[in-house]
């Protein structure tokens, strides 16, 4: 009894090991997508103002009629 008590035990551990390593696996991959969306939302911000920046350059020596 004690031997299959102990594989029990250890196919717990295991199990349970692996659960924890999904879950860590999970939240890291969660932490890079929100990165990436985090570093799109910037760059198009960036891009936004750089053309806003253009246009009110061309407005201002007349260049945009």
């Amino acid at each position: 009894m004690d031997s299959q008590n102990a594989s029990y035990n250890a196919g717990q551990a295991k199990g349970q090991a692996q659960e924890k390593a999904s879950n860590m696996m999970d939240k890291a991959s969660n932490a890079a997508q929100s990165a990436k969306e985090s570093m799109q939302e910037t760059g198009q911000q960036m891009k936004e103002k750089a053309q806003g920046a253009a246009d009110s350059m061309k407005n201002a020596t007349g260049m945009n009629k």
